[in-house]
């Protein structure tokens, strides 16, 4: 009861900042029951003035703090849940908050790294940017006797809790909606929340930003127009991170990039053909590519920093991008609705010609255009809105790709408006097609293929002993049965009930599945 009366009191804190902003005010009333209509209506009396113009819900946000902050932007991700609109809205989000005193961060970074600040770096520079999770200052470090600049993050302090106070509240809201509305189940609005706390706490913990870094360095070692800062091991911990400093030219410092003569198509050429190769060769993107997170450096290449925010896409889903890519590139819909349910995400009972007519909807369009005017964020956008309607079920992956999709072809758009993404974009959707779906690639997956099946034939002795033991226990059982007293089997109808005719269906299903597996591998 204390702790429901502590979330209702923080959460009324909460709608009053949304009511001063406007938020409510662009609520349909007729929309709601009688008493939301009343809330509503009471909402619009506390409306401050100017609350209507502009993105009302990102302004109500960045007043509430880093969490509101990070729902606001995590949900930017997920239109699915707060539709296309609302989803537009909050990208206008500004992670940026004042920075915390400097006697501050040199104690975290004491704390973490268990030496005194004037022991790990020669010198360590004011705050030159900060955010809701943590801030970075520019310091330096000595090796060799040669001074050499660094960045170091470092979380804010009590982050962490302020976060799980107010995550402990989006789960209580979470709860009573998917209790109270078939549409909150729908959405299942708990996942998205325990999928938001997943990634804050990864988000908060900077050895795995670190890790982030070095395993996309490993990826990308040998790209010509792509690297990423080095990490100081030494000196970074849960709560502080040490890399390279970055001298280079901000790609929305358009200034200096003008004064450098740089080739802008060029670039534009390099933000998407990178992001595309992370993608489909590596699976491991970094999902927050905006113009303020991406320098150039003297040598011409894009260097990337803050990577707390990193999308994940398995072998099927890179196929799926892939297919999907050069199926709209050469028009071939049917290739593309089939890759969909190859891949399992539309459901088998629905027709494969039908959906191969939606995706022609998409797609014919796209070839009357010129190429500046084709936009394949847009395409992947209205793909995902067609999908929904041949139920396939939300793509987490997906939707994250397809927003940083959005992001960078907004960038390399910047640098190129009559950028033809196609163009761009064929050669490294070609490349990844022929060395993973062409004669090479089919030859190592049967390697792969005659691996696994070496693996599964070694295990088969083992699979036979339980096997063969389950099945001479379940003779035993049925031959001799069960001898019990009177009294035992009195006491078990009691405690036992229901459990144990499950347990012994649990043994025949055990029993019958590792015959089938038996089976199916001797007819190999």
């Amino acid at each position: 009861m204390i702790s429901a009366l502590t979330h209702i009191t923080r959460l009324a804190r909460a709608a009053l900042v949304f009511a001063r902003e406007g938020v409510f005010g662009a609520v349909d009333p007729s929309l709601a029951p009688p008493p939301g209509q009343i809330a509503l209506k009471l909402a619009r009396l506390v409306e401050r003035p100017g609350a209507k113009s502009g993105p009302r819900l990102s302004r109500a946000l960045e007043r509430m703090g880093p969490a509101y902050l990070k729902l606001g932007q995590f949900l930017a991700t997920r239109p699915d849940v707060v539709g296309v609109v609302m989803a537009r809205d909050l990208e206008s989000l500004q992670d940026r908050l004042p920075p915390f005193p400097q006697a501050e961060a040199e104690a975290v970074i004491a704390t973490a790294l268990e030496r005194p600040i004037s022991q790990l770096y020669t010198s360590l520079g004011p705050p030159v940017a900060a955010a809701s999770i943590a801030q970075v200052h520019r310091g330096e470090v000595e090796r060799d006797g040669v001074r050499h600049a660094v960045a170091v993050k470092v979380l804010r302090p009590n982050v962490s809790a302020r976060f799980r106070r107010d995550l402990s509240d989006f789960f209580f809201v979470a709860e009573k909606a998917e209790a109270h509305s078939s549409e909150a189940r729908r959405l299942r609005l708990v996942e998205v929340i325990n999928t938001m706390s997943r990634s804050v706490a990864m988000e908060m913990d900077l050895r795995l930003e670190a890790a982030a870094l070095s395993e996309m360095a490993e990826n990308i070692k040998d790209d010509p127009d792509f690297r990423v800062p080095t990490v100081d091991w030494d000196r970074t911990a849960n709560t502080v991170l040490t890399m390279e400093w970055i001298d280079g030219i901000a790609l929305n410092d358009h200034v200096r990039l003008a004064q450098a003569n740089v080739d802008l198509p060029d670039v534009g050429r390099k933000v998407i053909q990178s992001f595309l190769r992370h993608a489909l060769r590596d699976g491991f993107f970094h999902a927050d590519m905006h113009p303020g997170n991406l320098f150039l450096d003297k040598q011409g290449r894009l260097v990337a920093v803050d990577f707390g925010i990193m999308g994940r896409l398995g072998m099927k889903e890179r196929r799926f991008l892939a297919e999907i890519l050069l199926g709209f590139i050469t028009r071939d819909y049917r290739r593309v609705a089939e890759v969909h349910f190859e891949a399992g995400y539309v459901p088998p009972h629905h027709s494969v010609e039908n959906f191969a007519q939606a995706i022609r909807a998409i797609g014919e369009p796209i070839h009357n255009r010129t190429a500046e005017e084709i936009s394949m964020a847009k395409l992947l956008t209205l793909l995902l809105e067609v999908t929904g309607l041949f139920d396939m079920r939300t793509r987490p992956e997906l939707i994250l790709l397809q927003k940083t999709m959005v992001v960078v072809e907004g960038v390399a758009r910047g640098f190129d408006p009559k950028l033809d993404i196609w163009k761009v974009a064929d050669p490294v959707v070609r490349e990844w097609i022929e060395r993973n779906l062409g004669p090479l690639g089919r030859i190592e997956g049967a390697v792969t293929g005659i691996g696994e099946l070496a693996r599964l034939t070694a295990t088969l002795p083992v699979l036979a002993a339980r096997a063969a033991a389950v099945l001479e226990n379940l003779e035993t059982m049925t031959r001799d049965g069960l001898r019990l007293s009177p009294e035992t089997i009195a006491a078990m109808g009691r405690t036992e009930g229901k459990k144990s005719r499950w347990r012994a269906i649990a043994l025949w299903v055990i029993a019958l599945t590792f015959i089938g597996i038996l089976f199916a591998v001797l007819r190999l």
